[in-house]
């Protein structure tokens, strides 16, 4: 499978919070790679499936974006989930399989984007949340590990999220999980068609058509081996036969240990800075 680089820039803008995503004209896209016929994505997550799954919500709740818990202090999310707000109006959502009814609930004392988020486009969508407090570990509630290698070609990764169940719906109650496949980013990139929007800095997944992640995903773990892979940033909403693109989390590793140790004098170049956007070393915002 195959699409234009025409085809792949042209750009949906979703008027809200949840996922800024890519859409391409299905005609232009050949049937070569990948498998064809399924529907739309996984099943509802058991609860305490993904004890390191957490809901990105506003001061007022209604959940933005996934994201995952690294440490009891750290939250790794999608840049594109956070980029212009105020930290001091974001809330991290723990312990539960359904958002609105939350285990525990904690603020956010900063957050940092990539110093080159969205530069070039698309590339670079990483942020990590500092909370206020630290998040209490329970039976529900868990970090989950970074990775120590990078993935192999067909390595199943497992996506949580809430994310649509189909294009434009609402936002599902319950957390949901999909078992999908790694795509090597020499075949992903042939896929896209050498679309510049993808680097060595994502990953991809895809099983079949039908499955794949949505809105409302972004910023959500890919797990894979017990370890966290993945972030969600973009794709073709949804599930339309073509592999999804993700943060890299191990190609990122050195950046998030450096923002961690916080001593960490460049990472500063992309902390919140609210309301300004990214400043001169960053990208501008959505």
């Amino acid at each position: 499978m195959k699409i234009t680089l025409a085809a792949v820039l042209v750009l949906l803008a979703v008027c809200s919070s949840r996922a800024v995503r890519l859409v391409a004209n299905k005609e232009n896209i050949t049937k070569d790679k990948l498998a064809q016929e399924r529907i739309v994505g996984g099943q509802v997550a058991e609860k305490g499936f993904a004890k390191y799954q957490i809901s990105l919500q506003g001061m007022y709740g209604g959940h933005m974006c996934g994201g995952a818990i690294i440490d009891n202090e750290w939250v790794l999310t999608a840049c594109h989930c956070v980029d212009g707000y105020n930290p001091e109006f974001l809330r991290v959502i723990t312990g539960t399989n359904v958002y609105f009814q939350p285990g525990a609930t904690y603020e956010v004392d900063e957050f940092w984007c990539h110093c080159n988020y969205d530069n070039p486009t698309y590339h670079n969508d990483i942020a990590i949340l500092h909370l206020k407090t630290p998040i209490v570990y329970d039976d529900l509630t868990q970090p989950i590990a970074l990775p120590i290698s990078p993935l192999k070609d067909g390595d199943e990764v497992i996506l949580t999220g809430w994310g649509d169940n189909v294009l434009w719906g609402g936002t599902p109650d319950e957390l949901h999980k999909l078992y999908t496949k790694f795509v090597t980013y020499e075949d992903c990139y042939e896929i896209y068609g050498g679309a510049p929007m993808l680097d060595v800095g994502h990953i991809c997944t895809f099983t079949r058509v039908g499955e794949g992640s949505c809105h409302g995903d972004s910023g959500g773990p890919l797990v894979s081996n017990g370890r966290l892979v993945g972030l969600v940033n973009w794709g073709m909403p949804c599930a339309t036969g073509v592999p999804d693109a993700h943060c890299n989390v191990y190609f990122y590793l050195d950046w998030i240990r450096k923002v961690m140790s916080q001593n960490c004098r460049e990472c500063h170049c992309s902390a919140s800075n609210y309301p300004f956007g990214r400043n001169k070393n960053g990208a501008n915002k959505y």
